[in-house]
């Protein structure tokens, strides 16, 4: 069985989550919505796994499970 974990478009988490840009822009400064990873120097997308995670249960996405190891850790973009 395949475990990977696809890199999806701010469009695409849009159609699924229901929230608008700015909602999940804001989320994420709050802490209650997965952060984007880099995937380009001008681009930017969201583990799939984190976003479904978010999805299944809003309320209990905790921030600290949404990075899986493989990208590891960053500090840019905060700010």
């Amino acid at each position: 069985m395949p475990n990977t974990d696809r890199i999806i478009r701010l469009k695409t988490v849009l159609d699924r989550t229901g929230l608008s840009r700015s909602t999940i822009y804001r989320k994420i400064a709050e802490g209650t919505f997965p952060r984007q990873v880099p995937i380009s120097v001008h681009g930017a997308g969201w583990h799939e796994s984190a976003v479904n995670r978010w999805v299944a249960d809003p309320g209990a996405y905790r921030p600290d499970n949404d990075n899986p190891p493989s990208l590891g850790k960053s500090s840019h973009g905060e700010g």
